[in-house]
């Protein structure tokens, strides 16, 4: 594969591209695991469970 002249920041955009998405990614993910726990808190608290 020939990417020329441009090779440096042709894989500096994609690596800095996978960077972001990866983060954004891992962020979403603890996040879900904080929001559950939250609610697991919340509904222990009441004593309720709904469906």
């Amino acid at each position: 594969m020939n990417l020329g002249s441009h090779a440096g920041f042709i894989v500096g955009a994609y690596a800095f591209t996978a960077l972001v998405i990866g983060t954004l990614i891992v962020g979403a993910l603890l996040d879900q695991r904080a929001q559950k726990r939250a609610l697991a808190s919340l509904q222990g608290e009441t004593g309720e469970r709904r469906s």
